[in-house]
């Protein structure tokens, strides 16, 4: 099951942790346990914001994929359930 995940981070939480220097680390290994296929990282809705496009096996991924960033980073994320193009055109051949 592919999952994008919407993430805006706590700003005050996270300009401490700019400063501190702690920031980059703490992406850098969420990163490293989730090995998402995509990570895109803005500005959103004036906020530090990121999206991660990653596989996961099901749905009961979830909690281990978006608690680090809770916990950690005091983001609000969004998860959204995603498909390629050839997943699309699979989905829609079983229509008719």
């Amino acid at each position: 099951m592919r999952l994008m995940l919407h993430v805006a981070m706590d700003t005050e939480k996270t300009n401490q942790m700019v400063l501190d220097g702690t920031v980059g680390p703490t992406i850098e290994r969420i990163l490293g346990k989730l090995q998402p296929e995509a990570a895109y990282f803005y500005p959103g809705d004036g906020r530090r914001a990121f999206t991660l496009v990653i596989d996961a096996p099901d749905g009961a991924t979830l909690p281990s994929l978006v608690e680090p960033m809770w916990l950690e980073l005091g983001a609000t994320v969004e998860a959204i359930p995603v498909m390629n193009a050839d997943e699309l055109r699979e989905g829609l051949s079983r229509l008719g």
